[in-house]
């Protein structure tokens, strides 16, 4: 008997599913994973993709950028263009001056009188100490050659000189005191010596306190004068928006010019006055010296005195 074959029937698709069960899982799970994968960057790029809204536009490949021209250096607005012509040309002193400040200039004119008063008072001064010291000399030698105060009375009496005068309140103190004890006569000439001394120091250091007051004052008015000089020139770069040292320069070198005669005023007067300082310490030394010797003149003459009263009374007793 023969035996025929079972038809094949086609599978069912329950058989299907089950036969690829797992295999559908496993491709579904990877691409589960994948799509996860994916999504932040495809989120990332479409944050950053252009802002146009227009959906479905590709964005154009950036095309690298041509290097800039170098930029010129340029002058800011602000800044004022100096020409040669608006510079002061004339830097020298003169110039200086009449390109300064009125304030700045009036301290100028001034320290330039005080300096040429300090010369003038070194000058006079010293002219006048000079014949004032040679006279007190001749003045000693002609006392100390004298042996009476009646000689030295009758060489000297003529003049005005401090030793003349130291002579006749000698004279005229004898004379008010003929009639009185001789004890207190040195003592009150001595005072009128001494009242004569001190008359004749203060005059020949007349003039001389100037030259003080000068010394100690002209840095301080040049100081003033290079303060405010400095300020117009700050005022000035103000006005001329610009910070050019060619523009500035000139203001304060005009500025310090102030203080330059300050000192040329100040020095030379300090100096002058140290030297008639001590030029007049001599003089008074040497009037002293006159006053010892007509003191002792005087001692002289009353040691004769008493010297020769006895003989006077023994005479009148006979």
């Amino acid at each position: 008997m023969q035996i025929r074959p079972r038809p094949e029937r086609a599978p069912s698709i329950q058989a299907l599913v089950r036969r690829h069960r797992f295999p559908a899982i496993a491709i579904v799970a990877g691409m589960l994973l994948l799509a996860a994968a994916l999504a932040p960057s495809a989120f990332a790029q479409s944050n950053t993709g252009p802002a146009s809204g227009q959906p479905g536009t590709a964005a154009a490949p950036a095309v690298p950028a041509a290097p800039a021209p170098a930029a010129a250096p340029s002058v800011p607005a602000a800044e004022h263009s100096v020409t040669t012509a608006e510079l002061p040309q004339d830097l020298t002193p003169w110039g200086m001056f009449l390109h300064a400040d009125l304030i700045v200039k009036i301290v100028m004119i001034g320290l330039a009188a005080a300096s040429l008063i300090t010369w003038t008072v070194w000058l006079a001064k010293s002219l006048e100490l000079r014949g004032a010291r040679a006279e007190a000399r001749r003045g000693l030698r002609t006392l100390a050659n004298c042996a009476t105060l009646a000689q030295a009375h009758a060489q000297l009496h003529g003049g005005a000189s401090p030793i003349a005068q130291l002579l006749q309140a000698a004279a005229s103190e004898i004379r008010q005191s003929a009639s009185l004890r001789g004890d207190g006569l040195k003592e009150r000439i001595a005072w009128q010596f001494e009242r004569i001394e001190m008359a004749a120091g203060r005059k020949i250091s007349r003039g001389t306190g100037i030259l003080a007051t000068i010394g100690s004052t002209a840095p301080f008015i040049g100081l003033f004068g290079t303060v405010w000089g400095i300020m117009d020139s700050f005022v000035g770069i103000s006005k001329a928006h610009t910070t050019n040292l060619a523009v500035v320069a000139p203001g304060i070198a005009e500025a310090l010019l102030a203080t330059a005669l300050g000192l040329v005023a100040a020095i030379p007067a300090v100096m002058i006055y140290n030297v008639l300082a001590r030029s007049t310490a001599h003089y008074r030394a040497l009037i002293g010296d006159a006053s010892a010797q007509v003191m002792k003149l005087v001692s002289r003459d009353l040691e004769r005195v008493k010297l020769s009263k006895p003989e006077l009374m023994s005479q009148a007793a006979e």
